[in-house]
């Protein structure tokens, strides 16, 4: 054999072969989704207003997106009322750690692609109950069992809606057998359920994060409060009147394939990890981030984890809240309402969340708030209130730096390689946006 043989393989070749199976093997024990050589073909980019911070925010999300643990990834900023920076990047559908792009099997997420907030969904959740105590329908301080009398079994007659939702009300988990996806289309089993819970912990004190029961209670509460589902108040006190696409619990069932996938990745859980997210959820996390690809999961009602939004419509509600209730022009909530629902009369202190085993600083309203220190949002954010997604999504709204916040991830890590990543980009949105005299003063 001559050197130069056409039938040799080329050297090059083959290094690209091997290095590339290297990669997908290194991806798959990673559990990264490989990335494209083009990102320009994967990225989508909307209508923003000129700000000096756009280029250095946006290059900050996209090195989170390098980090391979996030197959999509939508962003939305709001500074004193206008966008600032609106895009995605990456697949909504198709990819996975360790199996390389299939240019005919995956779908791109553009800025109309819904997304699931997860836990994001409480602070949701929470402002249509504050709508319905604004209209004299409840308050969040009667007890659940006045609404929902079958409540009070099991000693929980004395919980009220607000210890539901702010973690206190004792009733943090859901037993396994209440992960059967057939129940959410069956309402009174739904309340049964509800009425069935045990508390774990004694109502009123420490918090104890409520991960998905306290969204099940809103539930029940709302409906015979109002014979409305939460879906359906949602959709007429809320998206309507915003006019917003996507901003529901769920989806209908022929829009489900319009949804993006939740993947898992990260490095595996530990034992010790795994057994404090089965404490947690209830089901192991795996298991949990399957369920939540199902048909069931994403066109049932879910209060406490399947709002279904884009960024954009996730930036948009969080502006009518910083706004006093109204969005170029249309109110949907009063003053007052936000007034109470986004201040925070606990004073100011951290909570160590007994469930999570970290402290946060929960409002007494629903919110997860910032402090005047290192929070969920940045250094000293004492008025920043939002909530955050499993695992890697942040909706938050700062009235001190005029600022509104909506980061959504498709990608399900607890420990990977995205753990420098992912605060250099909440670094970056604190240090582009300084507080404003007047706002502090």
């Amino acid at each position: 054999m001559v050197v130069g043989d056409a039938r040799l393989p080329n050297v090059t070749s083959v290094h690209a072969m091997v290095t590339t199976h290297i990669k997908t093997m290194s991806d798959a024990v990673t559990r990264c989704c490989p990335i494209p050589d083009q990102l320009e073909a994967v990225t989508t980019i909307g209508h923003e207003a000129p700000h000096d911070a756009t280029e250095a925010l946006w290059d900050a999300v996209v090195a989170l997106y390098r980090t391979g643990v996030h197959p999509a990834i939508q962003v939305c900023i709001r500074h004193r009322g206008e966008v600032v920076l609106h895009r995605s990047i990456g697949y909504a559908r198709g990819v996975a750690p360790g199996r390389p792009i299939d240019d005919s099997d995956v779908v791109p997420v553009d800025l109309d692609t819904p997304i699931n907030l997860f836990s994001a969904a409480k602070a949701v959740t929470t402002m249509v109950m504050h709508k319905l105590e604004e209209q004299g329908v409840l308050s969040l301080d009667d007890r659940v069992a006045d609404h929902v009398p079958g409540f009070a079994r099991h000693g929980k007659g004395h919980i009220t809606i607000r210890q539901v939702l702010t973690h206190r009300a004792g009733i943090p988990s859901l037993p396994s057998h209440a992960f059967d996806l057939d129940l959410l289309a069956d309402p009174e089993r739904v309340v049964q359920m509800v009425c069935d819970l045990e508390p774990t912990r004694a109502a009123g004190g420490a918090p104890a994060y409520h991960a998905i029961t306290g969204g099940f209670v809103m539930e029940a509460v709302a409906r015979s409060a109002t014979g409305h589902s939460l879906r359906e108040l949602l959709r007429t006190e809320v998206k309507e009147p915003l006019g917003l696409q996507w901003f529901d619990y769920g989806v209908a069932p022929d829009e489900v394939d319009q949804v993006a996938h939740n993947v898992i990745t990260g490095f595996p859980l530990t034992p010790l990890l795994s057994r404090h997210f089965r404490r947690l959820l209830g089901r192991g996390w795996d298991d949990v981030i399957g369920l939540s690809n199902d048909p069931r999961f994403l066109s049932g009602v879910i209060p406490s984890g399947n709002v279904i939004v884009t960024a954009g419509a996730a930036a948009a509600f969080y502006q009518c809240l910083v706004d006093g209730g109204t969005l170029d022009g249309t109110r949907v909530f009063e003053p007052e309402t936000i007034a109470r629902a986004i201040a925070d009369d606990t004073g100011g202190g951290v909570s160590f969340d007994r469930m999570l085993g970290m402290p946060f600083r929960y409002g007494d309203a629903g919110f997860m708030h910032g402090t005047e220190t290192v929070s969920l949002y940045g250094w000293n954010h004492p008025r920043a209130f939002g909530h955050v997604g499993m695992s890697n999504s942040f909706t938050w709204a700062d009235p001190d730096r005029e600022l509104v916040v909506a980061l959504l991830t498709t990608g399900k890590p607890i420990l990977g390689t995205h753990l420098l990543a992912l605060p250099r980009v909440i670094i970056e949105i604190h240090r582009s946006f300084p507080a404003t005299t007047s706002a502090s003063a």
